[in-house]
């Protein structure tokens, strides 16, 4: 094992048509500290046998493991198992760095439990959400700053979800441009718990097809294989990546790039945000075709759809429509979904108290603008309806997503000002805070932001019993 970590990598890896000291290209997700030209031309023009040896050396180089931290400082998130702040780690970051870099160099790096937490997803459901350590996710960061340039070159344009300059507001475009062409047959498909469903084995092995450096691989079968913690509950998962982990995203589209191929392949027009993904056809007998095509494919991989969410529909019907991230699309318009836009209420309400004025002006993605729903924040009401074939953005989709993004103010907005006290004229003695903050069970427990690493931020979570 120890030959394979610092065996250097071979010219012969790098195939004749390897230009070096070529101009090197831009690959989204690669950071030029890690990357370095050689490695980027046989990332190009492809290394012998399709796979790369020698990786572990770039994960737990000095300046991966720095850019990693600085990555899952700026993200900041919630406490892992062991009670340990991002707060706290920074407090001693270069100490910690080093310990990291050697266990990792020495090979005993063990990854802790990860902390599973349920957070709400609709009425009477939840969505659970796994939190690593800090140390985990840092590695788990160098990992994929090392690996994921290796996958982006292979991942086709049809998926859009998790990967560097790519988004939700392109995937939107890209379904609002087909369904303008004609393509209305759609096919909505939904994984059931894919992310609890993934087969280790199986996606571990297609890990493995491109990458042989035994350590690399080592650690992702062990966060694979991580325990989870779940109040005085502790088990080994058998399947899936946990929600929340760094490198889950990445994982994920991997296993699925294959079904990318598969249709694209046969020519149907696929559009995919991470588990979400949805198929355009020009007739009905096609729509047909491609939903039993991805059924062979979901059933031979093991994987399941869900049977109440897949169907196929005409969307320029009443009726027949569909749902694509946090949008419907039916009867020839597009309008936020009544979920989407009940939780972007609540978020209102929550950071307001009834009062909008409160936040205006401010960077929060909610301050003063028209937003994608068409918000007029003076009363609260809600113009969500567009016309799907002859909106006049000009790219074919509204300004955001809804439910994952925000956009900046609107040119000429002006913040509202709130009419009450201003902070500069409290009265003498008297505190800015008029709310007292809310109480940790310990100094380095976040028990009111529960935020993923992938990027998304969970709801508040309440223990029960607390106030």
């Amino acid at each position: 094992m120890r030959e394979n970590r610092e065996r250097p990598m071979k010219a012969s890896t790098v195939p004749k048509g390897a230009k070096q000291g070529a101009e090197v290209p831009v690959i989204p997700g690669m950071e030029a500290s890690i990357w370095t030209e050689r490695m980027v031309s046989a990332l190009v023009n492809g290394v012998e046998g399709g796979k790369w040896y020698s990786l572990m050396d770039k994960v737990y180089a000095p300046k991966t493991l720095a850019l990693a931290w600085e990555k899952v400082k700026a993200n900041r998130g919630a406490a892992g198992v062991d009670g340990q702040s991002v707060e706290r780690f920074e407090a001693q970051a270069e100490r910690y760095l080093t310990e990291l870099g050697q266990a990792l160099r020495e090979g005993s790096y063990r990854p802790d439990a990860v902390k599973r937490v349920e957070i709400p997803k609709g009425p009477g459901q939840t969505r659970p959400l796994g939190i690593p350590t800090v140390k985990d996710r840092i590695v788990q960061t160098a990992v994929k700053l090392v690996i994921e340039p290796i996958f982006e070159v292979q991942f086709l344009a049809t998926s859009y979800g998790f990967r560097p300059g790519r988004g939700c507001k392109d995937a939107l475009r890209e379904v609002d441009r087909w369904l303008k062409a004609g393509y209305t047959h759609v096919v909505d498909a939904d994984l059931k718990a894919y992310f609890d469903s993934i087969p280790h084995d199986r996606l571990l092995a297609r890990v493995e097809a491109s990458i042989s450096d035994g350590q690399v691989l080592e650690l992702i079968r062990g966060w694979m294989k991580q325990d989870v913690l779940r109040g005085v509950e502790r088990w080994v998962p058998t399947g899936g990546t946990p929600q929340g982990a760094v490198l889950s995203p990445l994982l994920a589209n991997i296993y699925l790039h294959p079904l990318d191929e598969r249709l694209m392949a046969r020519g149907y027009r696929m559009v995919r945000y991470a588990d979400d993904f949805v198929v355009l056809c020009a007739a009905p007998e096609e729509a047909e075709r491609a939903l039993q095509e991805i059924r062979d494919w979901v059933g031979d991989n093991g994987l399941m759809l869900h049977p109440d969410k897949t169907h196929i529909g005409d969307c320029r019907q009443p009726g027949e429509g569909f749902e694509f991230l946090g949008y419907r699309f039916e009867a020839g318009q597009r309008w936020v979904r009544k979920k989407s836009l009940q939780r972007f209420k609540d978020v209102i309400r929550s950071k307001t108290r009834g009062r909008v004025a409160t936040v205006c002006g401010g960077s929060s993605p909610i301050s003063t603008r028209r937003c994608a729903g068409g918000l007029d924040i003076s009363s609260m009401r809600m113009s969500t309806r567009f016309n799907l074939w002859t909106d006049s953005s000009g790219d074919g989709c509204a300004h955001c997503c809804a439910s994952r993004t925000s956009v900046p103010v609107l040119d000429g907005a002006t913040p509202t000002i709130n009419d009450g006290r201003m902070h500069s004229s409290r009265l003498p003695g008297c505190s800015p805070y008029t709310r007292p903050g809310k109480p940790r069970d310990t100094p380095d427990e976040e028990t009111t932001d529960w935020r993923a690493v992938c990027g998304k931020t969970a709801c508040t979570v309440r223990r029960e019993g607390r106030l």
